[in-house]
């Protein structure tokens, strides 16, 4: 039985405060997801110069990812930009929309 103490609404969403700076590596090219973030299912790979296949990528490494995987998939000004398009839970929205109201980039629709 899930309750507002167990379930996805209880889990932390990972939302560095480091995104957008500069010096991060971030994942160019065909990426394949590890197992902690892309759980279920066969591999995957997406096409991160593919802005559909990026797309799903965000979805999944901010709904799963650590604050670590965040920097490395996530683009700070592209997820700017895509945000009131990606299909995300509403906690992990409002986390995002609260960062990126905070003045990271410009503010986005919860």
């Amino acid at each position: 039985m899930r309750t507002p103490e167990l379930g996805p609404a209880a889990r932390p969403v990972a939302v560095p405060d480091d995104l957008d700076a500069p010096s991060l590596r971030k994942a160019t090219g065909r990426v394949e997801l590890p197992s902690h973030i892309r759980w279920s299912g066969p591999p995957v790979t997406y096409d991160m110069a593919d802005r559909a296949d990026r797309m799903r990528v965000y979805e999944q490494v901010l709904r799963e990812g650590t604050e670590d995987d965040v920097r490395f998939y996530v683009d700070a000004a592209e997820l700017a930009e895509v945000f009131d398009e990606l299909v995300l839970p509403p906690a992990v929205r409002s986390a995002w929309a609260q960062w990126l109201q905070r003045g990271h980039r410009a503010a986005a629709r919860c």
